[in-house]
């Protein structure tokens, strides 16, 4: 029976998924957050005409002729506008952001000017320069953040001057991380015989913290039935539970069967992929259940296709989906295999601005010091040709993993 592909097991797993519901927080709180509506300005901005530089306001009919001597009648500052109007032959000391005063409609900056006795004597000017219109930036109620928009230093910067203290934002995804296995103990602890540390729910919950939502570290179940359920139950407040081992077909992989007790509903447990054939997906009533195999490279890189486009599409993100970035292959690649094969990889830089890209020696799905190394992952399609070098290829970048 043919094993499941890579895209059609994501198309189960994103089935039905929907952006979950909104919650208001204070902008301050706003980082990484994604947008639930669209936010529209409550403000003008600039909400007056503003000078753009210090200097003098006055009007342009009185700096045609230079240079030209006019009467100083007050100032204007940030914060502390000059109420009058500027009148023939007159000028307002101007700083950058005050209110341009009434009947001004020319800033001419300080270094072109001499100020002595009251008066100023213009010496260069550029008519009606240096002013920012009201409303150049925006006018109120003009939408200018969208739905699905995460918010990031710029974002937020907007948000701020749209004069919005409080932004509606999706809820976070809680992922519930269940490690399994007799042979895994936490880092720091003194090693069994037999036993090897525990690393993996450390990088996804990185990855998924990343991602803007909550990693539960539920801990490390044994190889039974009742530790895994004991452990799995309390993570069932979570969005997704996310299991680590025990989601292939040995004795004891007892990930699917120990959960049907709780109602799991399983889809599949085998994809064409790899690293990551044992992929386990299903459903516990409202719960996701995805299930990674237990090498370090298998989960990373099955929480990288499968993981993150969950993530994204319950936080409603707007991203466009487009193709993979394509690099160049630095060296010559055999024929790929009937599994969708994501290799690790390092890059290099071309002089023309290209990205070279070159598999690591060896592939082997438990080489976590080669995982850190690699900066992205060469996709094969299944049943593909030979490659050689220079022929371009597609990435998943690591690069901000």
């Amino acid at each position: 029976m043919a094993l499941l592909s890579v895209a059609d097991a994501l198309a189960r797993v994103l089935d039905g998924l929907a952006p979950l519901e909104a919650e208001r927080v204070a902008i301050e709180d706003a980082r990484g957050r994604v947008l639930a509506e669209d936010l529209a300005a409550r403000v003008t901005q600039p909400p007056f005409d503003a000078s753009a530089m210090d200097g003098y306001a006055v009007r342009a009919a009185d700096v045609t002729s230079l240079p030209a001597t006019l009467r100083l009648i007050g100032v204007a500052a940030a914060g502390a506008g000059f109420r009058g109007r500027v009148g023939e032959g007159e000028a307002v000391r101007i700083f950058t952001g005050a209110p341009v005063p009434e009947d001004a409609d020319t800033v001419v900056i300080q270094e072109n000017t001499e100020e002595a006795n009251g008066v100023v004597t213009i010496k260069e000017a550029v008519p009606r320069r240096h002013i920012r219109p009201r409303g150049q930036d925006f006018s109120e109620g003009e939408v200018l953040l969208l739905a699905g928009t995460r918010l990031g230093a710029r974002e937020l910067i907007l948000a701020a001057a749209m004069n919005h203290a409080k932004v509606a934002v999706r809820r976070r995804p809680k992922v519930a991380i269940l490690a399994t296995g007799d042979e895994v103990t936490p880092p720091g602890s003194e090693l069994g015989p037999d036993q090897i540390v525990s690393s993996v729910p450390y990088g996804l919950a990185a990855l998924i913290e990343a991602e803007g939502s909550e990693a539960m570290r539920l801990g490390i179940a044994k190889d039974d039935a009742e530790s895994l359920v004991t452990l799995a139950r309390a993570g069932r407040a979570a969005d997704i539970l996310l299991t680590i081992g025990g989601a292939s077909v040995g004795e004891r992989d007892l990930v699917a069967s120990a959960l049907k007790s709780e109602g799991l509903k399983l889809d599949f447990a085998k994809i064409a992929m790899r690293p990551g054939k044992p992929l386990l997906y299903g459903r516990m009533g409202v719960q996701r259940v995805l299930g990674l195999a237990g090498n370090p490279v298998s989960a990373l890189v099955s929480a990288h296709v499968f993981l993150k486009p969950m993530l994204r599409r319950m936080l409603g993100l707007a991203e466009k989906v487009g193709p993979l970035p394509e690099a160049i292959l630095g060296v010559a690649l055999e024929a790929n295999g009937p599994r969708q094969h994501y290799l690790r990889a390092v890059s290099e830089w071309g002089d023309d601005g290209s990205r070279i890209v070159s598999p690591l020696p060896s592939q082997d799905s438990s080489l976590v010091a080669d995982l850190a190394r690699a900066d992205c992952l060469i996709l094969r399609e299944p049943d593909t040709e030979a490659l050689s070098p220079g022929a371009r290829v597609r990435i998943v970048p690591l690069d901000g993993d």
